[in-house]
């Protein structure tokens, strides 16, 4: 028992070693703490304000394009964004970026500001990259997609209705700094927009909000409207297309150098936040229904796009496997089609898992010096619906090969944790290095970011393995044969007559 213990001791004490050896960069993290009685100064005007809200797809995409001023005696770096404290764990994938700047341009560096919990807005704190000189503008590009906004109403539906949800936003778009010039335009998947809100008060140039201008909505524009100011407003519109929400994602990519392939599997848990059924569901109404394929809130099919020469696709859920799929794969396209077990109406959930294997050399490239390596991977890659598909949380561990040591990586996507682990599998001595990326309220619009991760790996590290079979081979027919040459008979053995 001492030597088991005294063995298992060696193989932590070596982890550790190995995980002390990683080099890994952190994602930004707020380090400010405002107090509860915190107003960010006044030193910037928005000159002129417009907000592009897009309602096509089962989530809304923002756009603000703001020209700002400042108007402080001395140059200013820090631009407050706020948001209602109930919206802003809702809101994903923000960027902001200089409108006027070189194509390229990455994007500026934002945080979460750490606020009194009891405070009704919370901030975004945008970094400019330079200064901004006192009487100078700037024109920010400012994106983000909310999840959970779209709500259906009426909540509950017959299997063959349409779907109409309501969507509830700010009229006046929310700001810190006076805003002199504004307005907000809506893009509707169709005309069919039974419900809105109206203003009563004219603005600034004297017309009764909204004004409609076929399948577009435009609130504004208004003028001279003070920090904080808030006005409610409500849309109705028709969306009989599901409301996929995947609740959690977990994404495996594995390298293997021996083998020269890149294993990715994901295991997704989805459900439909569309109306609910007013009855019970009717399988005779759904099938009759397949053949005409009428508009429906269920989802009943997923679209996986894959890397081209994708190869040993696979799709399970948790009965098993699930023959329903198809896999068409040319020098065009790779395309996973995925129909469920049932179709998801709303409030349904389901839970599945696809994997396929890739050629490693389209993903990773040995540098000319030294030991180092570089690995591009997708950091989102899943199905591709023409209403969307919103991530509450997404996990991506990047398995590397054992052995590998001075871990960097970069991406674009923001709000990110990392961490390391070591993940053990057959045959591994030390474990493999585990490099796991954390992001919450993504969409699908983020498939084309990448993960970038740079790693060492001496080549006596891939002889670690052929090592460890070899002397687990010999250990085997060693004791094998000292077992096979042991006397195990009973009572001892007369000798021979003369």
């Amino acid at each position: 028992m001492r030597s088991i213990s005294l063995f298992l001791s060696c193989i932590t004490a070596i982890s550790s070693f190995c995980a002390a050896e990683l080099n890994l960069t952190e994602s930004l993290s707020s380090k400010q703490i405002l107090p509860s009685t915190f107003k960010p100064p006044q030193v910037f005007k928005n000159v002129n304000l417009v907000r592009t809200t897009n309602l096509d797809k089962a989530y809304p995409r923002e756009t603000i394009n703001v020209i700002i001023e400042n108007i402080d005696s001395k140059p200013q770096s820090d631009y407050y964004l706020p948001f209602e404290s109930g919206l802003i764990s809702r809101v994903g994938g923000l960027e902001v970026k200089d409108k006027k700047a070189a194509a390229g341009s990455g994007p500026f560096n934002v945080e979460v500001v750490e606020y009194d919990s009891f405070s009704p807005i919370q901030f975004y704190l945008i970094h400019f990259p330079e200064p901004l000189a006192p009487k100078t503008q700037l024109t920010l590009g400012i994106s983000y997609s909310i999840l959970s906004a779209n709500t259906p109403v009426p909540a509950s539906i017959g299997q063959l209705d349409r779907q109409y949800v309501q969507y509830t936003f700010n009229a006046y778009v929310p700001s810190a700094y006076t805003t002199s010039k504004q307005k907000t335009k809506l893009k509707f998947p169709s005309t069919d927009v039974p419900d809105y809100t109206s203003l009563p008060a004219p603005n600034a140039d004297g017309q009764v909000d909204p004004q409609k201008q076929g399948s577009t909505f435009t609130y504004g524009p208004y003028d001279d409207i003070p920090a904080g100011a808030t006005e409610s407003v409500s849309v109705r519109y028709e969306f009989t297309k599901p409301l996929t929400h995947v609740t959690l994602l977990e994404r495996d990519i594995e390298v293997s150098h021996w083998g020269g392939n890149l294993a990715t599997e994901e295991r997704y848990w989805l459900t439909n936040r569309a109306a609910t059924l007013a009855n019970h569901f009717s399988r005779v109404t759904w099938q009759m229904t397949q053949y005409q394929s009428p508009p429906t809130s269920a989802l009943k099919q997923l679209n996986v796009p894959l890397t081209i020469g994708s190869l040993n696709p696979y799709f399970t859920d948790d009965i098993g496997n699930v023959s329903t799929s198809k896999y068409r794969s040319n020098n065009r396209e790779a395309m996973l089609e995925l129909k469920p077990r049932y179709p998801i109406f709303g409030g349904w959930k389901y839970s599945f898992k696809i994997g396929w294997d890739a050629d490693l050399k389209n993903y990773l490239r040995k540098l000319k010096t030294g030991d180092g390596y570089v690995l591009k991977v997708p950091f989102l890659e899943g199905p591709k619906m023409p209403e969307g598909v919103e991530y509450e949380k997404v996990e991506v561990r990047i398995i590397l090969p054992e052995g590998a040591t001075n871990i960097h990586y970069q991406t674009s996507v923001p709000h990110l944790s990392s961490s390391t682990s070591v993940h053990r599998t057959f045959m591994d001595t030390i474990g493999r290095t585990t490099l796991k990326l954390s992001a919450i309220n993504l969409v699908d619009e983020w498939r084309g970011r990448d993960i970038i991760v740079t790693y060492d790996y001496p080549w006596t590290a891939g002889l670690r393995k052929p090592v460890v079979i070899f002397v687990a081979l010999l250990s085997v027919f060693t004791a094998t044969w000292v077992i096979g040459s042991l006397d195990v008979s009973i009572g001892k053995k007369k000798a021979k007559a003369v």
